[in-house]
């Protein structure tokens, strides 16, 4: 186990909203411990024990975003 911190940049978040939905899906991920978004950077990040990037951009994608790059 190996604890860790992941960042994403998530452009087409822009309220309120868009912030607690993408916490409330990337919270449920297994390992994370917290999750930190940022709308004027446009950054997401996440810190937690084995993460897992793709189901990380799987749940970001549930809440209806699409991580760049």
């Amino acid at each position: 186990m190996s604890d860790s911190t992941l960042t994403f940049t998530v452009p087409g978040m822009t309220c309120g909203h868009c912030e607690a939905a993408v916490k409330g899906e990337v919270g449920k991920v297994t390992g994370v411990a917290g999750v930190d978004v940022d709308l004027t950077t446009k950054l997401v990040t996440v810190a937690g024990t084995d993460l897992d990037a793709e189901a990380i951009v799987a749940a970001i994608d549930e809440a209806g975003f699409e991580v760049a790059g």
